[in-house]
């Protein structure tokens, strides 16, 4: 029998929890574990501006024939201005350019493949704590990987251990920055941490890959740009995934890029030869509807205002949840405790709940939250934050 050493691989652990909170009766059960925008009503709507870009490409699209290894062009030159700037010198001098991939997902594996076969030896460098499945896209390219800290042991941002782990770093290697947004954590680095960052980086002569998966969800779609947008400016080279997932709402249309800014245009194309030929031993082609839509609506000026004002109730929203969640442990006497939710950015917070309590959550209150204690802010339901609360009080004082 061929297959008959196969074992079984364990389940992802967050679409478990999906799972095993779609099984619970009980009508008081918390969702904030998937990562997911949730509106009032706890849906995960279609964005308005979404719908009317769609209908025009119902109207008048001609063909479904296939776009080409780097995607659909106009979509490649609008999410790239999005990401540096309309007014990006790198773009102006084609020092710039984006390969469509399938997701933020995408991107990270098509950067992965890159890193390892057209830059041999590198190794990569992520935070610890960091996204889980950046871990097995690198492992899998079969990248060496290593951890700078990210958050200390009272569940604040370790900036000085972060470029402490990072001067140690060998020269050459690869450093994944996430724009905005930490994923786990919620915690950003300042503009001034930013700064250090960029020295280290520029003194160690390692090549950035910044994760940009939430632009606009943190402090604005042009403030969340401030950090890669330095990095792109100052350093000759970087890679950036970018993600239309969240801030489009586009979750299973699969809408990525990955932008590269080399040295000169010259360089620039025989990267992208390259990243042609990787895309074309992954996906062949990347999927069109999606990126297709986001090149709708970066292309109007009514539907990109649109679009922006969306994003805009949505990062709002879920800043407004924070404060809320805060606000009602105050009567338990937990809000200072939990004050480090206020300072968190994004869609997740890192509460600094145990795994402990997050299973007494998930056993005795139907709160359904990753093992870590990472919770997605998206997620709460604004008209009972106090039973939420209440269910955090009760787990912290027992």
């Amino acid at each position: 029998m061929h297959f008959a050493a196969i074992g079984r691989v364990p389940g992802d652990p967050i679409l478990g929890l999906m799972d095993a909170y779609n099984q619970d009766p009980n009508p008081n059960k918390f969702d904030l574990g998937v990562g997911v925008y949730k509106d009032a009503n706890g849906l995960t709507p279609i964005l308005q501006s979404v719908k009317k870009a769609e209908q025009r490409l119902v109207d008048q699209q001609q063909t479904k024939t296939y776009i080409g290894g780097h995607g659909d062009s106009r979509f490649g030159q609008l999410i790239s201005e999005l990401v540096l700037g309309a007014d990006s010198s790198l773009l102006a001098a084609s020092r710039a350019g984006a390969t469509q991939t399938p997701g933020g997902t995408g991107a990270l594996r098509l950067s992965a493949d890159f890193i390892a076969q057209c830059l041999p030896g590198r190794g990569i460098w992520l935070s610890d704590p960091t996204w889980p499945i950046h871990e097995t896209i690198f492992a899998a390219a079969g990248l060496k990987i290593s951890h700078y800290p990210y958050v200390g042991s009272d569940n604040t941002l370790d900036v000085g251990a972060m470029l402490a782990a990072l001067e140690q770093a060998p020269k050459g290697d690869v450093v994944l920055l996430h724009a905005c947004c930490h994923n786990p954590t919620g915690f950003d680095l300042s503009r001034a941490d930013w700064l250090q960052v960029l020295e280290v980086v520029r003194r160690r002569e390692l090549l950035p890959l910044i994760d940009f998966a939430y632009q606009g969800f943190g402090d604005g779609l042009e403030e969340d740009a401030w950090s890669t947008r330095l990095f792109a400016r100052e350093l000759p080279e970087v890679l950036i995934t970018s993600s239309c997932s969240k801030n489009f709402g586009l979750y299973r249309e699969r809408v990525g890029a990955l932008i590269v800014c080399a040295n000169d245009a010259e360089k620039l194309t025989d990267i992208r030869s390259q990243l042609a030929y990787l895309a074309r031993n992954l996906w062949s082609n990347p999927p069109d509807h999606g990126a297709a839509v986001v090149a709708t609506i970066l292309g109007d000026s009514q539907l990109k205002q649109e679009w922006a004002g969306e994003v805009e109730a949505m990062r709002s929203r879920i800043a407004q949840l924070r404060s809320g969640l805060v606000e009602a442990l105050t009567p338990f006497g937990l809000a200072e405790h939990f004050a480090h939710i206020n300072q968190q950015r994004g869609m997740f917070s890192y509460t600094g709940l145990t795994a402990g309590q997050v299973q007494l959550l998930r056993e005795k209150h139907s709160v359904y939250m990753v093992g870590s204690g990472r919770a997605n802010m998206a997620g709460v339901d604004g008209t009972r934050l106090s039973l939420l609360a209440k269910a955090i009080a009760q787990v912290c004082t027992r």
